[in-house]
């Protein structure tokens, strides 16, 4: 079994605009990140620790600018907690292991999935193409991804 953990080499590699999401808290501007657009098949990763979040398969275009997923991949490997800053009341979502701020999750997602709405930051994450899960230790996610071929 995997071990998932805050890396601090993974920290000190990190872009700034990932450093300042997954470590203070940012959000990146809407409609900017760079996995908004991606329909490839696979798993999204903390960028900081590897810890498996969210399957393509439950990746869906909400209209709201950033990554939207109905559910994550391993519910475990995701903390939610109350976030009351910006003069709201949120769910902020962060990574079980890396402690990365990942985004907000809230109940405006397709009823027919869930009524879940996961708003990630690109940011905060690491795209592994179906072809390359097994290679890199994440061939347990495979049914959860969806077949292409």
């Amino acid at each position: 079994m995997a071990k998932y953990e805050k890396n601090p080499d993974a920290i000190a590699a990190l872009e700034p605009e990932e450093f300042w999401v997954t470590q203070e808290n940012g959000t990146e501007r809407p409609g900017t990140g760079k996995y908004l657009e991606n329909k490839e098949p696979g798993i999204y990763v903390d960028v900081v620790s590897g810890e498996p979040l969210f399957a393509s398969a439950d990746k869906y275009e909400s209209g709201c600018g950033w990554p939207s997923f109905t559910k994550p991949i391993e519910p475990a490997h995701v903390n939610e907690l109350t976030d009351t800053s910006h003069g709201m009341v949120r769910t902020e979502v962060r990574s079980t292991h890396g402690d990365s701020h990942l985004g907000h999750v809230f109940p405006d997602g397709p009823q027919d999935r869930g009524g879940l709405r996961y708003c990630i930051n690109s940011a905060a994450l690491r795209f592994i193409h179906r072809d390359e899960m097994e290679a890199e230790g994440y061939g347990d996610y495979l049914d959860q991804v969806e077949d292409v071929r």
